[in-house]
């Protein structure tokens, strides 16, 4: 898609009332999410874009960070906060990568693993399974 296309895209979905769009094309992935703001304006925040690499062999190497619990999975502490990781971020045991709400308790998920985020695979307010993959991470 060219970046005309997703310039009018983004434009559509910034007069819809829509509170989240999600779009993949091939390698590209994107979030957009709609938050209201003060007067009824509608403000569009790019959440993530992601250029995902094509998986090879390699990705039986990865570990995966899964979900402990069942609930609703966000990527930042708030609509305005910076995503706890993105794509090709390091991270550490014990470092936060992303909350789940269960039962209106907010779960801090911590990475069990040194290593780099590879994949995101669950979006900002998907609901989650128990064991279901979250994020895969690349061994350092």
């Amino acid at each position: 898609m060219k970046q005309e296309e997703i310039l009018q895209l983004i434009k559509a979905v910034s007069s819809s009332n829509l509170t989240a769009f999600r779009y993949k094309d091939g390698e590209v992935s994107l979030e957009l999410e709609c938050i209201q703001k003060e007067a009824g304006e509608v403000l569009t925040k790019v959440i993530h874009p992601v250029k995902e690499e094509s998986t090879s062999e390699s990705e039986e190497n990865l570990l995966v960070i899964k979900s402990p619990m069942v609930g609703t999975f966000y990527t930042a502490k708030s609509q305005n906060s910076e995503p706890y990781v993105q794509v090709g971020d390091k991270v550490k045991k014990g470092q936060a990568v992303g909350i789940i709400e269960a039962m209106k308790l907010m779960n801090e998920i911590e990475s069990e693993y040194d290593g780099i985020v590879d994949k995101i695979v669950a979006y900002n307010k998907d609901m989650v399974e128990y064991g279901q993959p979250l994020i895969y991470i690349r061994p350092l």
